[in-house]
């Protein structure tokens, strides 16, 4: 059996060949958008075979950050999803999706290979980031043991799926959503792909104006937007009324799965025209006419039993699930009084 070694590059001239492509968030195109926007700096962690075989790969997000109050500058490290994994026959394992069949041996493989991937991204980064975050797993257990050895705790998180391969979403939704979506129709409210310089400006606008009193929402400069747009990797959607931008997402495709990743929304200035329903709506459907088997809710939040966001999502006919983001701050002592916190949330 070849023996197994895991590396780790930040550099485009050193990417190993033979990296795994479907699972969008760990690949070396995601790794590219993000070589290439300021404030980030991608690692990409792999465990090759001594023949330089690739069997997984993990992608971690390094962003620099700012912040009116203390710490004033400082680095986090975002790694969305457990990875990807090559299947014993060579082909790329799905870990999600309504034809994903688990394998109770293959699972056990894959366990240990994010183990060794966990460490080495710790290790070489763990002493110079703020934090690592990590989140969007498949399944809520996963990992368990390793995070705990590396020394990660977790909080209790949303999640929200919507299922597409089996109904029309059309029939998810009440008679009452349908008829204010169409209103908002009516009234010349319309939804389009974002396509040329100007509708794009207007996305990144009302984007950042609506997350810029969130501080923990992290928006990327525009040239990662921008890759997005251009790389077919995912679709910029702009809501528009009479030339005004009321609402804007974005979408993301990943192994037959569409993320809804961002989305920002004039609601208070537009109420009537219900932007919100409008522009969920429609990354909702888009995706189901394109034939992606789910749509996730990528940010959902912290399950509050008043959680306004998530409300709204589920009058979309999701699915709520409970899962775990799992968290590494650099200070030790920083890092056990958080473990404290959130041991029973």
């Amino acid at each position: 059996m070849s023996e197994l070694t895991t590396h780790i590059y930040s550099s485009n001239d050193t990417l190993p060949d033979g990296l795994l492509t479907e699972d969008f968030f760990h690949s070396r195109q995601m790794f590219e958008f993000s070589k290439h926007t300021p404030r980030h700096k991608p690692y990409l962690v792999t465990v090759e075979k001594d023949d330089g075989t690739v069997v997984a790969q993990l992608l971690g997000l390094v962003r620099y950050r700012s912040s009116l109050f203390p710490p004033y500058f400082f680095m986090h490290c975002r790694v969305l999803g457990e990875g990807a994994y090559r299947r014993s026959n060579g082909s790329e394992a799905r870990l999600r999706g309504h034809s994903y069949i688990r394998d109770e041996q293959e699972s056990e493989q894959q366990m240990q290979l994010f183990s060794m991937m966990l460490e080495k991204l710790k290790q070489h980064i763990g002493k110079t980031v703020l934090y690592i975050e990590v989140s969007n797993l498949s399944q809520k257990m996963f990992g368990y043991k390793a995070f705990r050895q590396n020394g990660f705790f977790p909080v209790k998180w949303m999640s929200i799926h919507n299922s597409l391969h089996s109904r029309n979403p059309l029939t998810r939704i009440s008679q009452h959503q349908q008829e204010r979506i169409q209103s908002a129709y009516d009234k010349g409210v319309t939804t389009t792909v974002v396509n040329n310089d100007e509708d794009f400006k207007s996305f990144m606008r009302l984007l950042r104006h609506h997350h810029w009193l969130k501080p923990r929402r992290y928006v990327p400069a525009n040239e990662f937007f921008k890759s997005i747009q251009q790389e077919n990797s995912g679709r910029l959607f702009l809501t528009k009324y009479h030339g005004h931008a009321i609402g804007c997402s974005a979408v993301a495709y990943s192994q037959q799965q569409a993320y809804l990743w961002y989305a920002a929304f004039r609601r208070k200035s537009f109420a009537p025209l219900h932007p919100a329903d409008v522009t969920v709506w429609n990354a909702i459907q888009d995706s189901y006419e394109r034939g992606y088997e789910h749509i996730y809710f990528m940010d959902v939040g912290l399950p509050f039993s008043k959680n306004p966001y998530r409300d709204f999502i589920l009058r979309f006919g999701g699915k709520p699930v409970s899962t775990f983001r799992w968290f590494r701050f650099n200070f030790g002592w920083l890092n056990k009084l958080l473990a404290w916190i959130f041991r029973d949330n």
